[in-house]
C-alpha cells in the first residue's frame, strides 16, 4: 500500500471527537471526545486519550528485580484521522479546520503566519 504523505489537519493535544463508528450505547467510540497523544501522517492515523481501547495480552517475563510482568494491559489503538474531528473551542461541537494567514510585524518587518481556524466559529486553535 502507497502511504498517502497528504497533510494531516489534526495535532498533537487537539481535542478531537469521533464522528463515526459504533455508537456508544452499541460499546463503540463515536461521540466521545479526547486529546491527541500522537500522530502518524504516514498512515493517516492518530492516537487518541481514551478511545479505541484494546486489551493487549503481555506475556510473562520477569524483570531485573525479580518481578513477575505480563497479563492484560488495556491500551489505546491508534484511529483513522478521518473518523475524528477537531472540537470547536466555542460551541464543544466536531468543526472542520481551516487556516487564516495573519501578517504580524516581527524587527520592524511585517511577516505572514498562518494560523488554524475552526469554520463553524471563525475561533482560533
Amino acid at each position: 500500500m502507497a502511504a498517502n504523505k497528504a497533510k494531516m489537519k489534526i495535532k498533537k493535544g487537539d481535542l478531537v471527537q469521533v464522528i463515526s463508528g459504533r455508537s456508544q450505547k452499541n460499546g463503540g467510540d463515536r461521540g466521545k471526545q479526547g486529546k491527541v497523544i500522537a500522530v502518524y501522517p504516514e498512515t493517516q492515523r492518530v492516537l487518541v486519550e481514551g478511545i479505541n481501547r484494546v486489551t493487549k495480552h503481555i506475556k510473562a517475563g520477569a524483570t531485573a528485580r525479580g518481578t513477575r510482568t505480563g497479563g492484560l494491559t488495556h491500551t489505546e489503538a491508534a484511529i483513522h484521522v478521518s473518523n475524528v474531528a477537531v472540537v470547536d473551542p466555542e460551541t464543544k461541537k466536531p468543526t472542520r479546520v481551516k487556516t487564516r494567514v495573519e501578517t504580524v510585524e516581527r524587527n520592524g518587518r511585517q511577516k505572514a503566519t498562518r494560523v488554524r481556524v475552526a469554520v463553524k466559529s471563525d475561533k482560533d486553535l
